[in-house]
């Protein structure tokens, strides 16, 4: 770091992204991206968009939001979008939390959490999840605090049911709770019904994973609309032309084309299931994912030397190596073809180590 840094800054531990090399060809399974490409109208849109990539977009999404509330059922002002989900997290630990209303998340979650806490100089509590991973939502009751979970939770993949958060939000009826439903669409069941009941109740989503548009960058958030006011007042007095104008056809052409994402997902779901039933079969143990990855372990494999040796193969798992996860890789679902080369590979090095 410069002399010139801010002091402010200088403890903060920047996020680690999942590795891209680019040494060699890599079967990619390590960012959770969907291995197919995106909606062909959302690609049509878009291309039909860079011939006036001169003019600004609109920093209202004024088509996106209508498009993105006819399908969800929500009033346009319910809803607003940014740069990725990471972008409306940012927004949202800005506008609610502070030296006086602190954070409280997982201790195995997102680790964006702590990044951004840490960036806004915002104090944060972490809950220990059970050894299973599982959270216990009786542990987040009455916390006077911004509560911020993952549902489905990263890297475990386990989600809490619908009554589960809300009693969350019954019991914190002053203090705001984000949940990040970025992979809600691989099986887990949505709070969105919720907003209209709770004005406390902030969902995150993002169309990178379920939509396939990692590298187009949209996310988006649902409250009531105060809550929406309050992060576009954050958004517009940062960057409110946050969004491009190729992703935001992107987005209203998915939207448009929202079967195209639903068949992606429940394909995604029975790839899930026949690689965990086969990582089963080898000795692995797995959580009850509701994402588009597994969270996996192999008694008597270390969990660095099993990512290495899928690594030295060809294959990129994810592996964090902190102290509870080290024993854990976290395994992105792609295409029928890469899964079966990836389970083959295993066999192979579940065989060797042995």
């Amino acid at each position: 770091m410069s002399r010139f840094l801010s002091s402010k800054h200088k403890t903060l531990v920047p996020y680690t992204p999942g590795e891209q090399p680019r040494d060699q060809a890599y079967i990619k399974l390590n960012t959770n991206e969907l291995p197919f490409p995106p909606s062909p109208i959302a690609q049509r849109l878009a291309r039909q968009e860079a011939g006036i990539l001169n003019l600004y977009s609109d920093p209202d999404c004024f088509v996106l939001r209508q498009s993105a509330a006819a399908y969800y059922g929500v009033d346009p002002d319910e809803i607003m979008f940014g740069n990725g989900s990471d972008d409306v997290l940012n927004y949202a630990f800005m506008a609610f939390a502070d030296d006086k209303t602190g954070l409280i998340f997982p201790d195995v979650t997102y680790s964006f959490y702590d990044v951004l806490a840490d960036l806004h100089n915002v104090r944060y509590e972490t809950i220990a999840v059970r050894d299973d991973f599982s959270i216990d939502p009786e542990e987040y009751y009455g916390r006077n605090a911004t509560i911020v979970i993952a549902n489905p939770n990263a890297p475990s993949g386990i989600a809490l049911s619908v009554e589960q958060i809300e009693g969350i939000l019954k019991n914190n009826p002053d203090n705001i709770v984000i949940i990040d439903e970025a992979y809600v669409d691989f099986g887990a069941e949505s709070c969105l019904p919720l907003i209209r009941r709770y004005d406390n109740l902030l969902i995150v989503r993002t169309f990178s994973k379920s939509g396939a548009l990692a590298g187009g960058r949209l996310g988006f958030a649902f409250g009531c609309k105060e809550l929406i006011s309050d992060l576009n007042t954050i958004k517009n007095s940062m960057n409110p032309y946050c969004i491009n104008r190729m992703t935001m056809m992107a987005g209203v052409g998915l939207l448009s084309d929202m079967d195209y994402l639903k068949d992606c997902c429940t394909r995604i779901a029975k790839i899930r299931m026949k690689t965990s039933e086969e990582l089963r079969k080898l000795g692995f143990r797995l959580t009850d994912s509701k994402a588009n990855f597994l969270f996996a372990t192999m008694p008597g494999y270390d969990g660095k030397k099993l990512y290495l040796d899928l690594k030295e193969k060809g294959i990129l798992v994810r592996y964090f190596g902190s102290e509870r996860l080290k024993d854990y890789i976290r395994i992105s679902i792609g295409s029928e073809e890469q899964m079966e080369q990836f389970l083959e590979t295993v066999r192979t090095l579940v065989e060797e180590n042995r």
